[in-house]
């Protein structure tokens, strides 16, 4: 059996400090990269440049994105987000939308049951750049307008 070599003290001291360098610039690396990492999240929130503001009915914090975004004239996708004060998803609501008052109102379609409506409709400059969104929940109805800034 082998016998280790003991590291004189002096030496023994030297590696210390160098560990504890080491892991001061670990640690150093890792607040910056975590910095850095939320900085990239804050940039990823918020409403995106065609987003209208969201709008609350029945305590329901009601939102609408577009594909694409932000939205030209034309054939639009809308993703209307229904969403309760604690965070959870308003699934048991029937969600129709139209782009004008002549219109049919079309019945968004539930994408599963996590609050996200969807439906596709013609947006144009002008009385079409203003999405209506009727909502209906247990015997109540409400009509909310969501105007958009079209891009050319």
């Amino acid at each position: 059996m082998q016998t280790r070599k003991k590291i004189p003290l002096k030496r023994e001291g030297q590696i210390h400090k160098s560990l504890d360098a080491l892991a001061d610039l670990l640690n150093m690396t890792a607040r910056l990269l975590l910095l850095a990492f939320l900085g990239v999240l804050a940039g990823c929130g918020g409403e995106q440049p065609g987003d209208s503001p969201a709008q609350t009915w029945q305590d329901i914090e009601v939102r609408v994105e577009t594909r694409p975004n932000p939205p030209h004239p034309g054939m639009t996708e809308f993703l209307i987000l229904l969403t309760g004060k604690t965070g959870r998803p308003g699934d048991d609501y029937m969600v129709s939308v139209r782009t004008s008052d002549g219109d049919p109102w079309k019945w968004a379609v539930q994408d599963g049951r996590m609050g996200i409506y969807r439906r596709a409709a013609e947006l144009a400059p002008g009385a079409r750049s203003v999405l209506q969104v009727q909502l209906k929940h247990k015997g109540q109805e409400s009509v909310l307008l969501f105007p958009f800034k079209l891009s050319s």
